[in-house]
């Protein structure tokens, strides 16, 4: 009778390790880069963290990057606490991965492979889910290098023609190149449609604001707070991947178009960087950005310099203006918060305000108002009277002083802003 091993029901038990390998010259405090790593892990469904830590790391091993000692120490841990994933905050090699899975019996991934595991698990649209697909496929290929022993074996090959045949492992390269291939043909027509919205977008006369900032700043909330909008909004590293729009009536009577992007993280795997550049294009096309802060978070200042990084790698032009926006005061103590609302009120472009509970956010759009209120010149245009199209569309955009009849066509009297014009040649 054959014996059937008991597969453990329930959630998968994960241990999260930081590897420290500044000590104290870190850019970031290893506490908190370990919260974060947790955060990461937890933002996979059925994933239950049994225990983190931060191990100091002077030296890095080629072969499983740990030190022997360090590595037998947390084998021991890992079997106490049953655990069968471990999370490595940082990059592991092919071969630090596979000897460290062989000796801790454990399936093992590298900050790289778990944020593409989120992605994966958040793409939502058709443009989403490839880029996720073509980044772990760029991912992948570097993990073949002796990542795994059935890649040593050989395939094929007789002996008929000679030779012994090609390996494994550049079979295995040559599908992920022509699965690459394939996944950015089907991109190009994906990017060729979201390039034909964008052009209607522009036809369009209302600015466009986009939200940026760190992931879990509260961007989604603060959507749904401006928009009324039901944006996924949760205290969760990534809960949003894909761009949302909506339009947003300013108290000046003023339309906006507002959009919301995927959250920035220190560290980006730099295929997701490449792979989730078109999806940050919506930053580009922004009249306006407002890059939203989590002000109570300790490490807020590293945060914002890790976006500041990122806009600027995306070529974001300097002259489109950019708020600061100091999200969730209500988490600050009072004296700090009132400190706060001070300085935001003597200071240009910053703007103190909790999304959860509404304050601040009327001085904000107020101030949006005002940065996108374009200098209006009056103009005339000339219309047959067929082209109800294009009237329609002045009527709509309300430009419109007035409207006469003449015995060829249209005369409007029109006092619009320099955009406005160029939507309407656009047409």
């Amino acid at each position: 009778m054959t014996e059937t091993v008991p597969v453990r029901q329930g959630p998968t038990r994960a241990f999260v390790l930081h590897p420290d390998r500044h000590g104290r010259h870190a850019r970031r405090e290893p506490k908190l880069a370990l919260e974060e790593a947790v955060a990461l892990a937890t933002a996979l469904p059925d994933i239950a963290v049994v225990g983190s830590d931060v191990v100091r790391l002077p030296k890095v091993s080629p072969g499983t990057l740990f030190g022997s000692g360090k590595v037998a120490e947390l084998k021991a841990r890992f079997a106490e606490l049953e655990v069968d994933l471990v999370l490595v905050d940082g990059a592991v090699g092919p071969v630090q991965q596979r000897n460290l899975e062989k000796e801790w019996n454990v399936k093992l991934l590298d900050r790289t492979g778990l944020i593409l595991e989120i992605f994966a698990d958040r793409a939502r649209t058709r443009e989403g889910v490839l880029q996720v697909e073509l980044a772990a496929l760029s991912y992948q290929r570097t993990r073949l290098v002796r990542a795994w022993t059935h890649l040593e074996r050989q395939r094929g090959g007789f002996g008929f023609v000679g030779g012994p045949g090609e390996t494994q492992i550049e079979a295995d390269r040559r599908a992920i190149d022509d699965e690459v291939l394939k996944i950015k043909r089907q991109l190009g027509k994906v990017v060729k449609t979201r390039e034909l919205h964008r052009a209607a977008r522009r036809k369009v006369p209302f600015p466009v604001v986009a939200l940026v900032g760190y992931t879990n700043a509260g961007k989604s909330t603060l959507f749904n707070r401006m928009t009324g909008a039901d944006v996924l909004a949760k205290d969760m590293l990534f809960a949003t991947l894909d761009p949302t729009m909506r339009g947003v009536v300013l108290p000046s009577g003023k339309k906006v178009i507002l959009s919301d992007t995927v959250g920035f993280i220190s560290d980006l795997p730099t295929q997701l960087v490449a792979a989730f550049r078109a999806t940050l294009e919506e930053v580009l096309e922004a009249d306006l950005i407002l890059h939203v802060r989590d002000i109570a978070h300790p490490e807020t200042e590293e945060q914002a310099e890790d976006v500041g990084e990122i806009l600027e790698s995306l070529g974001v032009d300097e002259n489109v203006p950019l708020f600061e926006i100091w999200n969730k005061i209500d988490l600050l103590a009072p004296a700090l918060r009132e400190a706060l609302l001070v300085q935001d009120a003597r200071t240009p472009g910053v703007h103190a305000v909790s999304a959860i509970t509404g304050e601040g956010l009327d001085g904000l759009l107020a101030a949006i108002g005002e940065a996108l209120d374009e200098e209006r010149i009056e103009d005339t245009v000339d219309l047959p009277f067929a082209d109800g199209r294009r009237r329609a569309w002045l009527h709509e955009a309300g430009v419109v002083l007035s409207e006469v009849s003449g015995e060829d066509g249209l005369r409007l009297a029109v006092r619009w802003t320099a955009r406005q014009r160029a939507a309407f040649r656009a047409l």
